[in-house]
């Protein structure tokens, strides 16, 4: 599956944000400057980031497994909270 979002919070702070959030669940395997791929007994995840449109960011999760495995609700908490990083009064909720 892959998702998207796109976001006002800077390509730098988003990479951060992949490092601390999933470096410690999944094992890395693909580093560059806005590109993080990593693996794990979940599966296999991708994460880009690209400057778009001046003043935003596009962030892009690809995971190989079938939608709503717990692999993609990761992926999608994540970007529950690149979007808290943006608008810090939005309250995380779902089962993500």
């Amino acid at each position: 599956m892959k998702y998207f979002h796109r976001t006002s919070v800077p390509p730098e702070a988003v990479m951060g944000q992949v490092i601390a959030f999933f470096g410690g669940r999944l094992t890395p395997v693909e580093e560059g400057p806005r590109r993080r791929a990593f693996t794990g007994v979940l599966g296999a995840l991708t994460v880009a980031v690209a400057a778009e449109g001046g003043h935003y960011t596009l962030v892009t999760v690809e995971t190989n497994q079938p939608g709503e495995s717990e692999l993609d609700r990761l992926a999608k908490r994540f970007l529950a909270v690149v979007h808290t990083m943006a608008e810090p009064t939005h309250s995380l909720r779902g089962a993500y």
